[in-house]
């Protein structure tokens, strides 16, 4: 009897789920008692609480039966489960937004979603600098015990949920679409291994296509789930500015990795920054922020050691090509003007510091630090 009670339940919490966006005050007084949903749905309409708007009255009129029955077929086929906002176990985080997602489909491991977790997102055209900083912040951050949470989209989202993935952390996937299909299809395979060592997660049920109306409601669970959100390259219109700025709205920090002035990508965080988001340059940036919020993941005696001296060992020559190669890439006869080196001791330098890590060569002959 208790088991035909919570189906029930479970069923009108996926009925909400698939209706028009509620608010938490609602969805907190829907889950404060036994049978609260359920009166909801079965009082005629005629005793809604406060919070309930016009479009949620009118849907209640004809709530989409036919998708939870999807939904349950899904749930019983063993490929996920479903955490509606009543479940002990929904993030807590996520409970305290002001428009939380009545429901949540999982495929992967729920309690990963109670983890401290840093949102790290950017463009999907991403520069091999912009691809090294997203796996390099991911990475030292997983290895802190820190989930990293962002979207599965190409680009700097695939970046960030590969290098948590390197490092052995934990990392979760948040989808625009239902939990029965993965979009970019490109991504199937990081999906697969995501769900192995964290969760892939979506508010949407299934049968639910990746449209763009999604998105903007995708990212508020991204910054959501998280202590903050790291934006990684991003242009001036771009779906990371957005999560950034539900980031802002819920409360939550907002860090900004700086680029070159020169790259397109960069000018959406050099806006943030100017907005007040934190400028990072290196991991210690985000610990000193979040230190407080997660003072048992992230104690001081773990902060990375960031800064070190990238010159030990270089000569004097070498040092000033360093200098000069900066963060963008950039040509060999630049470097040659920029330095007064001859051509050849330009490129011998060149090799050594590439030889040693500081630098990389990329297709075409342009350089780039490291």
């Amino acid at each position: 009897m208790e088991d035909k009670h919570l189906k029930r339940e479970l069923c009108y919490w996926l009925a909400l789920a698939r209706g028009p966006a509620v608010s938490g005050a609602l969805l907190a007084e829907l889950a404060a008692g036994r049978g609260r949903i359920a009166a909801l749905f079965e009082s005629g309409r005629n005793e809604l609480p406060p919070p309930a708007g016009p479009a949620l009255c009118k849907y209640l009129r004809t709530p989409d039966w036919t998708g939870v029955e999807a939904d349950l077929r899904w749930l019983d086929s063993g490929a996920g489960t479903v955490l509606p906002y009543s479940d002990a176990s929904y993030p807590d985080l996520l409970r305290n937004i002001s428009d939380p997602p009545p429901a949540l489909f999982v495929r992967g491991c729920v309690e990963a979603l109670n983890l401290p977790q840093l949102a790290v997102v950017g463009t999907r055209n991403p520069t091999p600098d912009g691809i090294r900083q997203a796996s390099h912040f991911a990475s030292e951050l997983a290895r802190l015990g820190i989930g990293i949470t962002s979207g599965l989209a190409l680009g700097i989202d695939a970046e960030a949920h590969c290098g948590a993935l390197a490092a052995g952390g934990i990392t979760i996937a948040v989808l625009g679409n239902g939990p029965d299909q993965v979009y970019p299809r490109r991504n199937a395979g990081l999906a697969e291994r995501i769900v192995a060592r964290g969760a892939v997660i979506t508010e949407f049920g299934v049968g639910t296509r990746p449209v763009a109306i999604n998105f903007p409601r995708r990212n508020r669970i991204i910054s959501g789930l998280s202590l903050g959100t790291v934006v990684v390259e991003a242009a001036m219109r771009s779906g990371s500015l957005i999560t950034a700025g539900t980031a802002a709205a819920q409360g939550r920090e907002v860090f900004a990795v700086p680029g070159s002035i020169r790259n397109p990508m960069a000018r959406g965080c050099h806006h943030l920054i100017k907005q007040g988001a934190k400028l990072v340059a290196e991991v210690g940036d985000i610990l000193e922020e979040i230190r407080e919020l997660a003072p048992r993941v992230v104690p001081a005696a773990q902060v990375p050691a960031d800064r070190h001296d990238e010159y030990a060992g270089l000569d004097e020559n070498a040092r000033l090509l360093l200098d000069s190669i900066g963060f963008g890439p950039v040509a060999t006869d630049e470097l040659v003007d920029q330095t007064g080196l001859a051509a050849g001791i330009t490129a011998s330098l060149l090799s050594c510091l590439e030889i040693s890590g500081h630098i990389e060569i990329l297709p075409g002959g342009r350089i780039i630090r490291r």
